[in-house]
């Protein structure tokens, strides 16, 4: 992102401004960037509802852990911001190699050397966003456990962005993928992808049912 100038960056730019990127002809912003901007924003709601929790005299019992939590949780929340960027840049990378010239055998070879880098590059992005968001569900657990009551439907959303995430992460890992051959990078990938998921998916319900449950 060295070339790229801070005003360039959609992480930068205004929230209404954002959603009309999103919404216009270019594919990009797309998907893949609104998934880390839903993954920043969990981590987000996690801080906050640790910060509405520590130095209650009620919640006393669970202050180390809140602190311990808004200390691991706040730096994902930057560096999913940061991937809303890096999605876009990449999906671009893979756009220039799509528009490389192919006139002659050796520039064919080279073009599709390039889409295929890129497109390595391009899901690896992704799946580091598949990581962080399950980093952040981890996170979360706790914090819906014995966090602020008042502030638990918070929690809850935060959960469901983290869900929103991880999920249009791991969807964006797999359209990188899609066209690429039987190669060792695919086979790593889609295992990645299956562990993870199977890592995520039963914090992600512990959090639905825990704040449920508290709401009750």
């Amino acid at each position: 992102m060295a070339d790229k100038s801070q005003a360039s960056l959609l992480a930068n730019i205004p929230v209404s401004s954002f959603i009309q990127n999103v919404a216009s002809r270019s594919p990009a912003p797309g998907g893949g960037s609104v998934a880390a901007f839903a993954g920043s924003l969990a981590s987000a709601l996690g801080g906050m509802v640790c910060r509405l929790t520590i130095g209650k005299k009620k919640y006393a019992e669970v202050e180390e852990t809140m602190r311990s939590v808004e200390k691991d949780i706040l730096p994902l929340r930057d560096k999913l911001r940061d991937a809303i960027d890096e999605d876009t840049f990449a999906f671009d990378e893979v756009m220039a190699a799509f528009d490389l010239p192919k006139s002659t055998p050796e520039e064919s070879t080279e073009r599709d050397q390039a889409i295929l880098a890129a497109s390595e590059k391009a899901a690896e992005v992704p799946l580091s966003a598949m990581k962080m968001s399950l980093e952040i569900a981890r996170l979360l657990v706790p914090v819906a456990q014995g966090g602020n009551v008042n502030s638990i439907s918070d929690v809850g959303v935060a959960g469901l962005c983290a869900l929103t995430a991880f999920e249009g992460a791991k969807l964006n890992v797999l359209i990188n993928i899609k066209e690429m051959g039987d190669t060792p990078f695919k086979a790593r990938m889609r295992d990645e992808v299956k562990n993870l998921t199977a890592e995520a998916m039963p914090l992600l319900d512990t959090i639905k049912r825990t704040v449920e449950e508290r709401l009750a």
